[in-house]
């Protein structure tokens, strides 16, 4: 029989104060931004909300008592424990929105409220995500949806449920508009996430096909300072053998590189690409 392992269960106590300072941020965009505006930006906070102007039920008691079904649901049709973050996460975000309602409004215009509530909300979020928790809620419900629907994919399903409840909270409302704000704050939520967990870090890389692929390599390291990649490849429809040079730059670099290439060879064929994160010499250190 396995030994229990308190410690391996709970994780490092590192990512569980990670959960607790992205769910106080969340819950300032929810208390200060989101829920004063009515703007229900999908999700099971965009359900609470709704319920809050329709019956006077606290948001972050109602997040809550939504997404137990959604484990219990998750448990039995899933398979497996979602994890004790998740849980956790849950739990203390539905908490600590009750508790901080005492919060200022700081805006009534409904769309700084849209951008400023996502950005927020997107550091909040990302945060608890990248301590490998979610906060359930509709990746939950996706997830279960999935199970039943699996020729949709689970970027679908989160799509259709957020504008199913951005759409409902709009009918609520009598207020079309507020849908539209609420696809901003998604949207901008959406990216800020994106950011935290992929890297801001942004690069170009680089894949340069050329007969004189050897000069412009000596070009790029000597101008640039930048490490180059020779890939071997074979033109289909010659059938001679290249060499792909492959360089992952700033994109300030970039001119600079198309100058040097252009210089050796204009018959070079460049492709460039977007990199949303580097690590290594040159670019970010490993963490």
């Amino acid at each position: 029989m396995p030994r229990f392992n308190l410690r391996k269960l709970l994780g490092d106590w590192q990512s569980y104060l990670l959960i607790i300072v992205g769910s106080v941020i969340t819950a300032i965009s929810i208390n200060m931004f989101l829920v004063p505006n009515k703007i229900a930006p999908g999700g099971v906070s965009g359900i609470a909300t709704v319920l809050y102007y329709l019956f006077g039920f606290p948001v972050g008691t109602t997040m809550l008592v939504l997404n137990i079904p959604l484990f219990i649901l998750g448990i039995r049709h899933l398979g497996g424990v979602f994890g004790v973050k998740t849980l956790f996460s849950t739990v203390v975000l539905s908490v600590v929105v009750d508790l901080t309602t005492f919060l200022p409004v700081l805006t009534r215009e409904p769309l700084l409220a849209s951008i400023y509530g996502g950005i927020i909300m997107g550091a909040g979020l990302g945060l608890v995500f990248r301590s490998g928790a979610t906060t359930g809620g509709t990746d939950l419900a996706a997830k279960i949806i999935h199970k039943f629907i699996p020729f949709l994919t689970l970027g679908q399903l989160l799509l259709a449920v957020d504008f199913t409840v951005i759409v409902f909270a709009a009918v609520v409302f009598k207020d079309y508009d507020l849908a539209l704000y609420a696809i901003v704050t998604l949207f901008v939520s959406s990216q800020v996430i994106d950011g935290l967990l992929e890297g801001v870090n942004f690069a170009k890389a680089v894949f340069i096909i050329s007969n004189k692929s050897k000069f412009i390599a000596e070009r790029i390291m000597k101008d640039l300072d930048r490490g180059v990649t020779g890939l071997d490849g074979t033109g289909m429809y010659t059938g001679q053998d290249k060499t792909v040079l492959m360089c992952v730059l700033r994109r300030p670099e970039i001119p600079v590189l198309k100058s040097i290439v252009r210089e050796i060879d204009k018959n070079a064929f460049i492709i460039l690409t977007d990199v949303r994160e580097v690590l290594g010499e040159g670019f970010k250190t490993y963490e």
